[in-house]
C-alpha cells in the first residue's frame, strides 16, 4: 500500500491517508483480510506523528473500512460495495447540489455546466 502525502493540499494529513486507503480498498488493491501497516510503521514511513495515523485509522474503522485486533494489527474489513456505492452517490449528489446553487448565483446556464462536467470527466 502506497500513500502519498501532499503538504500543499488543503486537506488534513489524516484525511489524505483515509481517502487513499479507501480508494485502494474500493479499487480492489486491498482485499478483505489484508493487513494494513501498523500505525507506528505508517507514521515512520510517512514521517508524520503517530497521533495523525491513529486518527486516520480510527476514521477508517468507524466507517467500516478496517478493523483492529489488539496485539495483531489492523486489517481490511469485508465491504458491502452496494452500500459504499450508495454513500458515494449521496456525496456526489450533495456536491452537485452545491455546484448547481453556485452556478445559478452567477447565471451560468445548464448547457455550460454540462459542457464543463463533460470536459472534467473525460480528463
Amino acid at each position: 500500500m502506497q500513500i502519498i502525502i501532499s503538504n500543499r493540499s488543503k486537506e488534513p494529513i489524516y484525511e489524505q491517508i483515509t481517502n487513499q486507503v479507501k480508494a485502494s480498498i474500493l479499487a480492489g488493491e486491498l482485499q478483505e483480510g489484508d493487513p494494513v501497516p501498523s500505525m507506528r510503521k505508517l507514521a515512520k514511513d510517512l514521517q508524520i506523528s503517530v497521533i495523525t495515523t491513529k486518527r486516520a485509522y480510527e476514521e477508517l474503522e468507524k466507517e467500516g473500512f478496517i478493523y483492529s485486533i489488539v496485539g495483531k494489527g489492523s486489517f481490511v474489513a469485508e465491504q458491502n460495495l452496494e452500500i459504499i456505492r450508495e454513500k458515494k452517490l449521496k456525496v456526489i449528489e450533495e456536491q452537485l447540489g452545491s455546484v448547481i446553487a453556485n452556478s445559478k448565483e452567477i447565471g451560468l446556464p445548464l448547457e455550460e455546466i454540462k459542457e464543463l462536467l463533460t470536459i472534467l470527466y473525460e480528463e
